[in-house]
């Protein structure tokens, strides 16, 4: 079995531009997984980078957690399991507020900050897109 450099180097492109952990491929003859690991940051919401079209609108600012990916969004470890965080939890920086799911790869998400948890915007197995609001922090 010969397995093309150039192939597996267009997987690895692809792999990266959709910010993906894990991809395969198959022609029928031949199979290619590649994959990398990758340690989630989610973005901390409100962080400001105005340009000057922003900065003249008011904006409410507050801190949570947003999705790093298009996955799906679990709140507890597995379907009966406790949730990681309830409304009114205390959290620290770096403690899993939720996990998500994309191309089977379960991501724990971090709390940016220490707070409270003043809002979850998700329900459990709900759909997420990249860059939506997860979770408020206070």
């Amino acid at each position: 079995m010969e397995i093309k450099k150039n192939k597996i180097e267009e997987l690895v492109k692809i792999l990266d531009e959709l910010k993906l952990t894990e991809l395969s491929y198959s022609d029928g003859k031949t199979s290619i997984k590649v994959g990398k690991s990758s340690i989630v940051t989610p973005n901390v919401i409100g962080q400001n980078n105005s340009s000057a079209s922003l900065a003249n609108k008011p904006t409410k600012k507050f801190t949570g957690v947003k999705s790093p990916m298009v996955g799906t969004a679990y709140l507890a470890p597995k379907p009966d399991a406790k949730p990681f965080v309830k409304v009114g939890a205390k959290v620290k920086k770096g403690d899993t507020v939720l996990i998500i799911e994309a191309m089977k790869t379960m991501n724990h998400i971090p709390s940016t900050q220490d707070g409270e948890i003043e809002e979850i915007l998700v329900k459990d197995g709900e759909s997420v897109e990249f860059d939506q609001e997860l979770i408020k922090i206070k």
